[in-house]
């Protein structure tokens, strides 16, 4: 048991993917003084059994075409989602009491118009943990909405895609616009019609997806 949990860690290690199997749902590892390692049921608490750790061996090594050397892809999601997360939170972004401030409203006020907003696919609205924030790119000085971006945000939004992942496509070279960022090509009226067009399509895509799941 001792080798197979000290290779699979080491394994995890070198991936650089330690981090995201507590995110996932695995077991996951600690490392001793002595150097041993120690693997650990998410579930119970408890060590993991030798026919549990063999179970997440095979588990995590059955993406690829060579077994022994394949990746788990959905630790790898889980690492690239984690890391756009990072980054978007990088930029600006305000909470209840920033946007009250940039508009000049009281809290409660401010509170009450994000959630009625966010309702109606009219504002992207994204929680970091307990902690509700409103990405900065999408407003104006005075802290209300681009007004070239409501016919972008509503179908993305109506969709329900995941607002991380609008996020991050509003502020991304898109490969829809030719490599261009989607909020920043909003801004230009002969364009607003061609990032509203590629919005429309991505969520469409989302629908499907979703009905298919």
């Amino acid at each position: 048991m001792d080798d197979t949990a000290t290779g699979l860690a080491n394994w995890i290690d070198r991936l650089g993917l330690a981090e995201q199997l507590g995110p996932a749902g695995l077991p996951t590892f600690a490392r001793g003084e002595d150097g041993n390692v120690s693997w650990t049921d998410p579930g119970t608490g408890e060590p993991l059994t030798p026919d549990q750790l063999d179970d997440l061996d095979r588990l995590l090594h059955q993406d690829g075409d060579d077994p022994v050397h394949a990746v788990p892809l959905a630790l790898v999601r889980l690492r690239r989602l984690a890391r756009v997360r990072e980054r978007l939170l990088d930029s600006e972004v305000l909470d209840y009491q920033g946007l009250a401030r940039r508009r000049g409203t009281t809290l409660n006020a401010t509170r009450f118009a994000v959630h009625k907003a966010r309702d109606q696919h009219a504002l992207l609205v994204v929680t970091d943990a307990e902690r509700v924030v409103v990405p900065a790119f999408q407003l104006r000085a005075d802290g209300e909405l681009r007004p070239e971006l409501e016919p972008v945000l509503r179908p993305l939004l109506a969709a329900r895609m995941d607002p991380w992942r609008v996020w991050g496509w509003l502020t991304e070279p898109a490969a829809l616009l030719g490599g261009e960022v989607p909020h920043e090509v909003a801004a230009d009226p002969e364009q607003a019609d061609v990032v509203r067009r590629a919005a429309e399509a991505l969520a469409g895509r989302a629908a499907r997806q979703k009905q298919d799941i």
